[in-house]
């Protein structure tokens, strides 16, 4: 009792009281601010179990990560900072490259006016060990082919299902049509790997997402990590925050807090 504690829940969380099983809750670590801490499971959990769990991210491999200033692109930066002589490539609109060439990516893509694969190869010709895949559709074939020899895809999630405030039927139905399939002859003949992970189908495993908090506790105590936050939104200003990610301007997480930070109140006041 008393203790300040992160939690995992998968919904449930825009609210003042929460009830959550005390196995989804993991001790804050010290100097951790709450809105750090808001920030840091989900996507640090999913960042690190895809690299490394998956992606047995070596010294002196290169990856590509989509949506490179959002929430999991922001940890997985810094968790590739961790492994010596990892190359980045990022995308992300081209207001945002010089936030992420001072987070460490060698190569910033803007995917808005260029073709991200044709960037790549242009720098490396053979590809990229690891490819980072929130988009799905078409985008995961584009990541499967830029895999080098003994390369690995890890698709988590179906970013090109959203389009703008309102669900888009027609690029649902587009996605779905160009979902990647493969199968495992073609897998054997091209030496490579794809991977499929989901946060929210793992709460069963406490024992294993106990030992990666663990981990990002001590990488956070060590300053190797830290939760970048992009913007704090009080419950009355939801809208707000939605739209900041809708309209991609955001560089980090987004969080949402029950009051308006006090400052904030102060400055409103006066």
């Amino acid at each position: 009792i008393g203790d300040k504690v992160m939690v995992l829940a998968q919904s449930g969380l825009w609210q003042e009281v929460v009830n959550v099983p005390a196995s989804q809750t993991f001790p804050m670590p010290e100097g951790m601010s709450f809105e750090e801490a808001a920030a840091l499971l989900v996507n640090y959990i999913t960042a690190y179990m895809i690299l490394f769990d998956f992606g047995n991210l070596r010294p002196n491999q290169s990856v590509l990560i989509h949506m490179a200033a959002g929430g999991v692109g922001t940890a997985a930066i810094q968790l590739c900072k961790t492994v010596e002589n990892v190359t980045i490539f990022g995308t992300a609109s081209a207001s945002k490259h010089d936030s992420l060439k001072e987070s460490g990516v060698a190569h910033p893509i803007d995917y808005r006016t260029m073709d991200y694969a044709e960037e790549v190869r242009k720098i490396s010709p053979k590809g990229v060990d690891i490819v980072l895949d929130p988009l799905g559709g078409s985008d995961t074939s584009k990541a499967f082919n830029l895999l080098k020899p003994m390369g690995k895809v890890i698709t988590y999630g179906v970013s090109n299902l959203v389009t703008g405030q309102k669900k888009n039927l027609m690029a649902m139905a587009k996605t779905w049509w160009n979902q990647f399939s493969i199968n495992a002859l073609q897998l054997l003949q091209q030496n490579k790997a794809v991977c499929g992970y989901h946060l929210g189908y793992m709460h069963e495993e406490v024992e294993l997402l106990r030992s990666v908090v663990a981990k990002l506790v001590n990488l956070y105590s060590q300053g190797k990590i830290k939760p970048k936050i992009d913007s704090v939104w009080p419950f009355d200003q939801v809208a707000e925050a939605m739209r900041q990610m809708q309209e991609k301007k955001n560089i980090g997480k987004v969080i949402l807090v029950p009051e308006a930070p006090k400052e904030e109140s102060k400055k409103a006041e006066n």
